[in-house]
């Protein structure tokens, strides 16, 4: 019997922005760090199988993270507009302790419902998920159908597809919030009958999500 095909969202590789916490989410970002290339590639060489599909954000990250993917499996990647990440507005750039608290405040609440804040000059919570869900949701209706083989790999980023995860399978805060992804893992969504998904894997985890860590700063757009 064969595996059903799955939405797999992948974070990037390691960035300089990531080694030193900063909130880089403009397009087009930093590069991978060789540490990120290396990520990139064993991501890939692990894959059971070739996706069927492979796209990435317009973000330097994750077109370098998808294209050695692309080397590992043969599947060419694709740049898809739109899946970039949340745009802090007046925190771009900064790594002090004031600008993450004030992100990850604003990024909480997000989780809690409180989804028309944002930073200065920043998205709204709103605004993240009005963006990429009609993406991801033209990628089920093409790819994911019944007797699709392979899964739909996306490189992103990730704060938007935590975010974006707990919108469409329900995985409940404080778990989204206080489980960071580290770079390259991933989140995995699988199609439900009635036209939903479900989360079958949150980085390290699986069902049921209900370890709570507590909240760190740390790399915070992870």
């Amino acid at each position: 019997m064969s595996t059903p095909a799955k939405l797999v969202l992948v974070r990037h590789g390691e960035t300089e922005g990531n080694v030193a916490k900063i909130l880089d989410t403009q397009v087009p970002g930093l590069p991978l760090t060789e540490r990120g290339v290396a990520q990139a590639k064993a991501f890939g060489a692990g894959l059971v199988r070739a996706p069927q599909v492979l796209v990435s954000s317009e973000a330097l990250r994750a077109r370098q993270t998808a294209s050695y993917i692309e080397a590992a499996t043969g599947s060419p990647a694709h740049v898809l507009d739109g899946l970039y990440e949340v745009q802090v507005g007046e925190l771009h750039g900064r790594s002090d302790h004031a600008a993450h608290q004030v992100f990850q405040e604003i990024y909480r609440g997000w989780h809690r419902g409180e989804l028309d804040t944002r930073a200065p000059g920043g998205e709204s919570g709103r605004e993240v998920i009005d963006r990429i869900v009609p993406i991801l949701a033209g990628l089920r209706e093409e790819f994911l159908t019944e007797d699709a083989e392979g899964d739909v790999i996306v490189v992103n980023h990730g704060a938007a597809m935590r975010l974006v995860a707990m919108t469409l399978a329900g995985v409940a805060p404080p778990f989204t919030t206080n489980n960071h992804l580290d770079n390259t893992e991933t989140i995995e969504l699988l199609p439900t009958a009635d036209g939903g998904w479900e989360c079958l894997r949150w980085g390290r985890f699986t069902p049921p999500f209900a370890l709570e860590a507590a909240p760190s700063a740390d790399d915070p757009m992870g």
